[in-house]
């Protein structure tokens, strides 16, 4: 087992040091296929903005067409046998590798995930938060509870969660029911935020329509006066932490040519840990 792990530790890495080498994805002339007819198609060419040929090829380049901007993935792949028996120790192994990976600046925030929640009728809304905390009870994120995720939570409480680590070829999609964390947890993560953002918390009605910026300072700039630096701000009734407690999870690796890998736990009903999961590999 643990020859298996310091394998997949040694691939991961790679994988970040070639993501790193190759830098971002270049649309257009970094890819032949993808080239227009005018396009001079240099060997050398870089498909930069700044490539003279890239400029003056009459194709406008595509680097503002979505449909011709695309990266080939070269990454190891990820099987079955490098899994670990419980997502959660497996989400810890490659949650440390998108770490490692902001010590080249591949990745900027490798707690920055997408949430995605849906209102009763099934109207879907999406947001970037940061993850604050997780375990095998779940994953912990924190936001106001009067917001319009707040709100679809309070009324369909389940959610998606996914982290986009594309600089070295990952993605850990989440789905799962989704509970208030307790108080006593809402005020230990509150209390060690920037005093700013204590303030913050209470200055801004979140998802609410506003007429503009200005009301929005001006509260914070009361509510700074009232709780200056070094004073306790107490936590608001409306803010608080939520736990997304997993049913599925799927790990996403990039492979050449379009074909992934696609390793999806899905938790056995009245499973509980190791043995309460199922992995299923999903066509790319």
């Amino acid at each position: 087992m643990r020859e298996r792990d310091d394998e997949a530790r040694r691939r991961a890495a790679d994988e970040i040091r070639d993501a790193d080498a190759a830098g971002p994805a270049l649309p257009h002339h970094d890819d032949p296929t993808a080239r227009g007819a005018d396009c001079p198609g240099r060997p050398d060419c870089a498909g930069r903005p700044d490539c003279a040929d890239c400029a003056g090829c009459g194709e406008d380049a595509g680097y503002d067409d979505p449909a011709a901007m695309r990266r080939q993935y070269r990454a190891a792949g990820l099987t079955e046998a490098d899994l670990a028996a419980d997502p959660h120790d497996q989400f810890a192994r490659w949650f440390a590798d998108a770490v490692r990976a902001t010590g080249t600046g591949a990745i900027a925030e490798p707690n920055a995930m997408v949430v995605s929640t849906a209102s009763p009728d099934g109207v879907p809304s999406s947001r970037t938060v940061l993850l604050k905390g997780y375990d095998r009870r779940g994953f912990v994120f924190f936001s106001n509870y009067t917001s319009r995720k707040g709100r679809e939570l309070s009324a369909n409480p389940r959610a998606s969660l996914l982290f986009p680590w594309h600089p070295i070829a990952r993605q850990v999609i989440i789905g799962g029911t989704v509970e208030r964390v307790p108080p006593q947890e809402t005020a230990a993560y509150f209390h060690s935020r920037p005093h700013g953002s204590r303030i913050g918390a209470w200055a801004s009605e979140q998802s609410a329509v506003v007429a503009s910026r200005a009301p929005v300072e001006e509260r914070y700039a009361e509510l700074a006066a009232r709780w200056p630096e070094g004073t306790q701000v107490p936590v608001p009734p409306h803010c608080g932490g939520y736990r997304v407690s997993a049913l599925t999870v799927e790990f996403w690796q990039g492979r050449e040519n379009r074909l992934h890998d696609r390793l999806r736990y899905v938790r056995d009903e009245g499973g509980e840990g190791a043995a309460g999961w199922t992995v299923q590999r999903l066509a790319p």
